[in-house]
């Protein structure tokens, strides 16, 4: 448009030279982007070719011409007169070379323009813009005449580019030397171009633009390194690219630092686009000292439509041992999400015929699924299950997490509530298993109904305040449950049979809010509660050999319990000020509760006693439930009749600091010492004797918000006899002070310390990225994306952090009987596991893991990394003990696109 307004110009110029310079001030001088239609605003009304100059005033009137149609001539209407002028007018018809769409362009040196040949020339930071596309460049040739615009780029004395021409449409983006794009046709060829597509980075020596979609590239590379001279790229001299689809290549061949290898491809088939791909997954070669020579990770992904996929996977050893997995997944959103995870295993050790060959063939079903809570309001449905063979985890070869891992749990639960109804309804199925003693037990169906708390005496419409006898509620809580065990290495259905145990349980609690005593609360309630059971135990003392044996009877069995009381609950506040001292003020609140309440006994029938002498002469009794003893569901009631009173005090402690001297933050600053602990126990006034109750401590912190703690402890007041039966004395009755026994505890720690990063800006990148996924659909995809990582930890190795440390310790202890009922034992079991990353150097990493047991004092397993950034590549040499051995060493690139691109070693070594 530019060039047709100094086109007319240069036809009118006697007229026209004050615009022509006003036109070229204007683009020379203005700060701002203008397009250049507009600049032609002041050239659309030009003069006509015609004499300038006033003429003399004629004397001779004018004839008027009477042969002239009217009509024909309505550009000029000449009539002389002494008080009338000339009126020139001119129309303008565009050319159809003309553009459909303004060109702003920009330049913070120069522009100029050559009228004669049409194009415009800028200098200096230009930028030039049409439609969708964006050109930056150090020097811009626009040619009018073809539609032309040239980009150049900037070069110093020695020939090095300085500034390369920038070239954006949509998502199409890239950088040249020269670059030449028609705006008409918009195709386009440049020289010497890098350019972005997904994660990959292509370098052409020419590129042709087709379309705004479309590239072809000659003698071309491309890499996932995005360093101006790659670490590695695989060159090829033909190829083409449709941007976020496919890269199309002919023979192609990698280079290492600028160096060919000698491999060669007939072709290269790179999908960019992005989302799901169906495909092969490629395997990865290993050496197993059980199993063979094997191929693990072959399979296929294949995407079956927007919401449903599923990944084939196998592994295959010399020896003929096999794995294979089928993993469906799922996803509508809004609506649903899960998982499946179907796994079969024939593991073989060593060639048939060898004494030490041996065969298994195990299996394993992992399944997850969740509902949007937004799909169906008051409807939900959930599973987890994790249920196989209990020698599944323990031949897996390379994860040792899984091969300690005894214990396994099922749930899958569908709760129903009604709208506008108190009513709540729960149907689930249970599953646990021990794959240490290999026994499973199901529970299917477990059922629960829950009546939410009625107000019989509420009126419908309240006026006024409300009558103490209004605030008289009642509820129901009901369950039954279904359950079988067996031993996997017996399993059969006379053994179902046997073992199937069936069960209810139901309370109707009723409880009245009374008007607050001042800082007290008080809450009557009555309660009554029953249990059913399907068989009772009888123990008799076999003096041959000298044990106690159970005889089970099978029946209809109920047992119930009722309870009333009153329970009073208030708090109490506490607080020490510091005057010279970094902490403020400590305060301490303690929450005391207590309830008087009186429970009879109906149970007394389910009660026996067995006297036996032992093989030395000592006499014992045995007091038992036969309810307990016959190993239902639920064990019954006890038979003491309760009167007295329960009592508990839970405490919390916190500290509030001072601001620091000189901070900008002028507020306190609170810190939670510990957030809870205390005791609760209780006192029976109507029982002959043991009137005092076990207590119950707890204890729960987070110490410096770094360490969390929790603890519990279960202690007895009352000493015991030989074989562990309790007697009628307290430890604290014999003139000193023992508060008593523990007979059960746990303890749990768990902390991780963590520098500073490298790099704040990348740390921050890393956050963003890893925040948490509160979307429901996703959190299937979370878990898995995790479980990966647990497994190959070295692929996720963060660089910028210098070390990271973290520990978690697990304590545990129980007095339980032994078997013959002779005695008592305590089981003790600990465990603790470290975590540790340590980066020597920016580039080297070494992690550790580890997993000790002080029961048995050994270290269960190991595992240790080294990891080197190679920038674009890195490399992991990883060993690991446990019930397997193995070492490995891997070298891959970090892109996801080519993340199947690995050489990888591994030898694996059994410690059986």
């Amino acid at each position: 448009m530019l060039i047709l307004a100094l086109f007319f110009a240069l036809t009118h110029q006697s007229k026209a030279l004050g615009i022509y310079k006003k036109l070229i001030y204007t683009s020379l001088t203005s700060d701002t982007t203008k397009p250049i239609s507009r600049l032609l605003k002041d050239t659309t009304k030009l003069p006509s070719r015609k004499d300038t100059i006033p003429g003399k005033r004629d004397s001779i009137p004018a004839k008027r011409d009477t042969s002239l149609k009217k009509g024909i001539d309505t550009t000029l209407n000449r009539i002389d007169s002494l008080n009338q002028v000339t009126t020139d007018t001119f129309s303008l018809r565009l050319s159809k070379d003309t553009l459909d769409a303004p060109v702003n362009y920009e330049a913070e040196d120069s522009a100029v323009i050559l009228a004669q040949e049409k194009k415009v020339i800028l200098y200096g930071k230009t930028k030039t813009t049409y439609k969708d596309v964006t050109l930056t460049a150090p020097k811009v040739e626009l040619n009018q005449a073809t539609g032309e615009v040239t980009a150049f780029n900037d070069k110093d004395s020695l020939g090095q580019v300085l500034t390369r021409a920038k070239f954006a449409q949509g998502d199409n983006q890239f950088e040249s030397d020269t670059i030449s794009f028609n705006f008409k046709t918009q195709k386009g060829l440049t020289r010497n171009t890098f350019t972005k597509q997904d994660e990959m980075f292509v370098h052409g020596e020419t590129i042709k633009k087709v379309n705004a979609n479309t590239l072809f590239i000659k003698r071309g590379d491309f890499t996932t390194c995005n360093l101006d001279e790659p670490h590695f790229a695989f060159r090829t001299n033909k190829m083409k690219v449709v941007n976020n689809k496919v890269a199309i290549t002919g023979p192609v061949h990698p280079e290492f630092e600028g160096v060919p290898v000698p491999i060669y491809l007939p072709f290269g088939f790179y999908p960019l686009s992005r989302g799901r791909h169906s495909g092969f997954l490629p395997p990865q070669f290993v050496t197993n000292e059980e199993f063979g020579l094997g191929l693990e990770g072959l399979g296929y992904y294949k995407v079956l439509n927007d919401y449903y996929d599923v990944t084939l996977r196998g592994n295959i050893y010399s020896y003929g041992g096999w794995s294979a997995s089928l993993i469906p997944t799922y996803r509508v959103r809004y609506r649903f999400s899960g998982a499946m995870n179907l796994s079969l295993q024939s593991t073989k050790f060593n060639f048939k015929g060898d004494p030490d060959y041996s065969k298994f063939n195990t299996f394993m079903i992992n399944w997850s699924h969740s509902v949007d809570s937004k799909a169906r309001p008051g409807t939900s449905f959930s599973a987890n299950v994790n249920a196989g063979s209990t020698r599944y985890n323990e031949l897996l070869p390379n994860n040792a997490l899984r091969n300690f891992q005894n214990q396994l749990s099922s749930s899958i639960a569908y709760s129903k509530s009604w709208a506008g109804k108190p009513y709540n309804l729960t149907l689930s199925a249970n599953h646990n298993q021990n794959n240490a003693t290999r026994l499973v037990n199901l529970i299917l169906p477990d059922a629960g109904f829950t009546v939410n708390t009625l107000y019989p005496f509420q009126r419908k419409e309240a006026v006024g305040a409300p009558k103490w006898y209004e605030k008289l509620g009642i509820g129901y809580n009901g369950t039954a449950r279904n359950q079988v065990s067996f031993y996997d290495t017996a399993l059969s259905g006379k053994q179902l049979l046997d073992t199937l145990l069936a069960g209810a349980s139901h309370r109707i609690p009723i409880n009245l809010s009374l008007p607050s005593l001042g800082p007290l609360l008080v809450a009557p309630f009555v309660s009554y509660e029953e249990q059913w059971m399907m068989r009772q135990g009888t123990l008799k003392f076999d003096p041959v050999e000298q044990d106690i044996d159970t005889a089970f009877t099978k029946g209809f069995y109920t047992d119930r319990r009722m309870s009333f009381g009153v329970s009073l609950n208030t708090n109490i506040y506490g607080t020490y000020n510091f005057k010279n001292s970094k902490v403020k003020a400590i305060r301490h609140v303690i929450r005391p509760t207590f309830s008087f309440n009186y429970s009879p006994s109906f149970s007394g029938r389910y009660f026996d006693s067995l006297p036996y002498t032992d093989s030395s002469g000592i006499k014992h009794r045995i007091d038992y439930s036969k309810l307990a003893v016959g190993g239902n569901i639920y064990s019954g009631y006890s038979n003491v009749e309760f009167g007295g009173i329960s009592f508990g005090f839970d405490n919390s402690l916190e500290m509030k600091l001072r601001p620091k001297k000189g901070s900008s933050d002028s507020t306190d600053r609170k810190v939670r010492l510990i957030d809870g602990f205390g005791f609760s126990s209780n006192y029976n006034f109507l029982a002959d004797s043991l009137k005092l109750g076990d207590f119950n401590l707890y204890l729960r912190s987070t110490l410096f918000d770094k360490v969390n703690l929790t603890a519990t402890a279960n202690l007895t007041p009352y000493k015991t006899d030989s074989v562990g039966q309790r007697l009628n004395q307290y430890y604290f009755g014999d003139g000193h002070f023992q508060p008593g026994r523990f007979t059960a505890g746990s303890i749990s720690l768990s902390t991780s310390f963590k520098s500073k990063p490298r790099d704040p800006d990348k740390a921050q990148e890393t956050v963003n990225t890893g925040r948490p996924i509160n979307d429901p659909m996703l959190l299937g995809d979370q878990q898995r994306l995790q479980e990966y990582m647990r497994r190959n930890p070295s692929e996720f190795v963060d660089f910028n952090i210098p070390w990271d440390i973290s520990i978690d310790f697990a304590a545990n202890f129980a007095s339980v009987p032994l078997p013959n009922y002779t005695g008592f034992r305590t089981q003790f079991n600990a465990t603790t596991s470290l975590r540790s990353s340590f980066s020597l150097t920016p580039k080297w990493n070494f992690t550790t893991n580890g997993y000790f047991n002080f029961q048995s004092m050994k270290v269960e397993a190991v595992s240790m990394s080294i990891n080197r950034d190679m920038h674009c590549w890195q490399m992991s040499i990883g060993i690991q003990k446990g019930l397997y051995s193995s070492f490995s060493i891997s070298i891959n690139p970090k892109s996801s696109l080519l993340q199947d691109l690995r050489i990888n070693r591994t030898r694996t070594f059994s410690n059986f």
